[in-house]
C-alpha cells in the first residue's frame, strides 16, 4: 500500500522537528504566577456551554467538553509548558493529521489553525523571541478541543445514527466521558494510545480501512474508464470494450496483470475475473457482460470511496463487543451469519423488508423459539391487505385457515365471524385479533425466532421458498425470512437437553404451538452494510437498496459544512 504525504503534512512535520522549547516571557518574570492559566481562564471562564475561540480574526466553535475539561483542571494548560510545546502535545498533533486514514476529515480537528500556530512558534524560535501567553493559550485550547472532537467521533461517529435515521435505526449507545478520556491520556502520558484504543477493534474495520487507502490511491491515479452500453457479451464472444473491462478488473484486483490484453476476444481468464467481480458485488455470477454488471463496473472510484467511508462511519456506531457468539443479519446483502469467536459457522440467505416496509437496524437478544406458531396479523396488514379481502369474501377466513380471537381473563376465546357487522367494521373497531393457524400455509412457516424489540421484528420460516432463488430479496413486511430455519434451530438448541434433530422436526410439524426458551440468550445484530471485507479478506460491495447510504452521505456533507463554522469574524490578528 502506498501512503501519500501531502505538502501540508510535510510543512507540519518540518515545523514540529524545528520546534524547540519556547520560553514564555511572563512566566520567567514572575515564576509565582501562571499567566498561561490566566489567559485560558479569560478565554473560557464564562463563555457558556458552547464557547467560541477567536482565531485568525474569526471565531471557531468549541465542543461543550472543552471548557469543562479546563474547569476541572483549574484552567491549567494541557500541552504547553514554560519551556514550550510538550512532547505529548507534539505526538497528538502529528497523530491528528492522519485522521483521514479512518475516513475522517482533518479540517474538523482544526488542522489548518494548529498548523499555523506551529509555524508561528517555529518563527519565534528562529527569531530568538518568546511567544505571547495569549497565543499559547489559544493553541492549548485548540489542541484540546481537537482531541475531544476526535475522541467523540471515534466513540459515536461524526454524526448521530438516531438523527440521521430517527425512525429506523437504533445504534448501541455508549456513555463515555470524553473529558475523563483526555485527562487519563495526559496523566498516563499515553494520549495517542488512548485515542487508538477508542477505534473499533474488529479486524473487519481495520481491513476496510486498509481498502480505503488503496482506493484513494486508485483515485489519485485517475480511477477507471466509464464503459458505454452495448450488446450482452458472453465468454467466447468479442467486443471492443473488453480491453477496458480487463483494465478495470486488474485495477481492483480481480484479474492478474499478466492477463492485460488489447484483444477484443472474451477469453476464459477475463470471464473468470468477471465472475469474481460479480460475486463481490452481489450480482448473478454468470461471467456475462450484461446490463447489471456494466452498471456495477461504471460506479466510479469516487463513489466507491464514499461507500467505504460511509460504512466505516457505521462501524463506529456499533457496540464494541458484539458478543462471543452472535447472529448478524446484513440487510443489504440479504444474508444471516452466525458468528463464533470471529468466525462464521453458519450462513444462509434471508428475505428482508420491502422499500415500503423496511427492516430497521438495531441490536437485541434472541431469547426463545416458537414452533408451529400462529401468525397474528399486524394492524397495518389487517387494514391494508386482509380486511378488504375478507369483506369481499367471508369464506376467505375458513379457506385460508384464519380465526378471530379475543383474550378474556387470561383465556383465548374464538369470535364467530357471523356475529360481526362486516359492512361497518374497520381495522380500528375490529372485534379481536385476526390470526392464522399453524401449518404449511402460515407465512411464518414452522418456526420463528424471537428477540423482543420495539420494532416487533423477528426471524422466521416461510412457505415462499422460491424467493431465495432471487438476488434481490426485499419482499417481507419488515421481518426476516430464513432459507434454512431448521439449521438455525438445530444450532441454537445444541446442548439443550432433549432437543435433537428429530424432536425439532416434530415440533416444526406439530399442529399446536410450542415455545422453547434458550438457556443463554444470543445477541442479534441487524445491520446495513454496503461495503465490508469478508473473512477471506475480499472487499464486498452491495447496492444501497433503501437509499440509506445516500441519506448518510448527505448528513456527513452537512456536518462538514457545520464543523468549525466561522461564527464571528473580526478584524484581529492571532495575538
Amino acid at each position: 500500500m502506498v501512503i501519500m504525504i501531502d505538502r501540508y503534512m510535510l510543512l507540519l512535520l518540518a515545523a514540529l522537528l524545528l520546534l524547540l522549547p519556547v520560553t514564555i516571557s511572563q512566566a520567567q518574570e514572575n515564576p509565582q504566577a501562571d499567566p498561561l492559566s490566566g489567559q485560558i481562564h479569560r478565554l473560557l471562564g464564562d463563555r457558556g456551554p458552547q464557547p467560541v475561540l477567536n482565531v485568525g480574526g474569526c471565531g471557531l466553535s468549541l465542543v461543550a467538553e472543552t471548557p469543562r475539561f479546563y474547569r476541572q483542571r483549574q484552567f491549567a494548560p494541557a500541552w504547553m509548558t514554560p519551556q514550550g510545546l510538550s512532547d505529548e502535545g507534539r505526538r497528538v498533533l502529528t497523530f491528528l493529521q492522519w485522521a483521514h486514514r479512518e475516513g475522517l476529515r482533518r479540517h474538523e480537528y482544526h488542522a489548518s489553525s494548529l498548523c499555523i500556530f506551529v509555524e508561528q512558534l517555529r518563527i519565534f524560535r528562529a527569531q530568538g523571541t518568546s511567544a505571547e501567553t495569549l497565543r499559547m493559550a489559544r493553541f492549548d485550547i485548540l489542541l484540546s478541543d481537537a482531541y475531544l472532537r476526535y475522541a467523540g467521533d471515534l466513540v459515536d461517529g461524526r454524526v448521530k445514527a438516531t438523527k440521521v435515521y430517527p425512525k429506523e435505526w437504533r445504534a448501541a449507545s455508549r456513555a463515555t466521558d470524553l473529558v475523563a478520556i483526555l485527562q487519563s491520556g495526559l496523566e498516563s502520558g499515553r494520549a495517542v494510545v488512548v485515542l487508538q484504543e477508542l477505534l473499533p477493534d474488529d479486524p473487519g474495520y481495520r481491513r476496510l480501512r486498509d481498502y480505503l487507502a488503496a482506493y484513494r490511491q486508485l483515485a489519485a491515479t485517475g480511477g477507471w474508464p466509464q464503459l458505454p452500453g452495448g450488446p450482452l457479451v458472453r465468454p467466447g464472444g468479442a467486443d471492443w470494450r473488453l480491453p477496458w473491462v480487463r483494465q478495470h478488473l486488474i485495477q481492483v484486483g480481480d484479474l492478474h496483470s499478466a492477463y492485460a490484453s488489447a484483444a477484443d476476444h472474451f477469453d476464459q481468464a477475463t470471464a473468470d475475473a468477471l465472475w469474481y467481480f460479480q460475486a463481490r458485488h452481489g450480482l448473478k455470477t454468470d461471467g456475462v457482460l450484461g446490463p447489471e454488471t456494466l452498471l456495477a463496473l461504471n460506479v466510479s472510484v469516487e463513489e466507491r470511496l464514499r461507500q467505504i467511508e460511509i460504512n466505516l462511519e457505521r462501524w463506529r456506531w456499533l457496540a464494541r463487543d458484539m458478543g462471543r457468539r452472535h447472529l448478524a443479519v446484513n440487510i443489504a446483502d440479504f444474508r444471516l451469519d452466525v458468528v463464533e469467536e470471529g468466525e462464521t459457522v453458519l450462513t444462509m440467505p434471508v428475505v428482508v423488508g420491502t422499500d415500503y416496509r423496511r427492516t430497521p437496524v438495531f441490536s437485541a437478544r434472541l431469547r426463545y423459539l416458537d414452533f408451529a406458531p400462529y401468525w397474528n396479523v399486524p394492524s397495518t396488514i389487517l387494514r391494508e391487505d386482509k380486511l378488504p379481502v375478507i369483506k369481499a369474501d367471508l369464506n376467505y377466513l375458513t379457506s385460508h385457515h384464519y380465526e378471530i380471537v379475543t383474550r378474556r381473563k387470561g383465556k383465548v376465546e374464538s369470535v364467530d365471524p357471523k356475529t360481526i357487522d362486516w359492512e361497518e367494521v374497520t381495522a380500528d373497531t375490529f372485534p379481536g385479533m385476526l390470526r392464522q393457524k399453524p401449518g404449511p400455509w402460515n407465512p411464518l412457516g414452522r418456526v420463528k425466532f424471537m428477540f423482543p424489540n420495539k420494532f416487533h421484528v423477528y426471524m422466521h420460516d416461510t412457505p415462499e421458498r422460491h424467493l431465495f432463488e432471487r438476488k434481490r430479496r426485499s419482499y417481507s413486511s419488515g421481518c426476516i425470512r430464513l432459507q434454512r430455519p431448521f439449521d438455525l434451530a438445530l444450532y441454537l438448541l445444541q446442548g439443550e437437553e432433549g432437543w435433537d434433530a428429530q424432536r425439532i422436526e416434530e415440533a416444526m410439524a406439530a399442529e399446536e404451538p410450542l415455545r422453547v426458551l434458550l438457556a443463554e440468550p444470543v445477541p442479534v445484530h441487524i445491520l446495513y452494510r454496503t461495503a465490508w471485507v469478508d473473512g477471506a479478506g475480499v472487499l464486498q460491495f452491495r447496492n444501497d437498496i433503501y437509499q440509506r447510504d445516500a441519506v448518510l452521505y448527505t448528513a456527513l456533507r452537512r456536518h462538514n459544512r457545520k464543523t468549525a463554522v466561522l461564527v464571528a469574524c473580526r478584524s484581529m490578528d492571532l495575538r
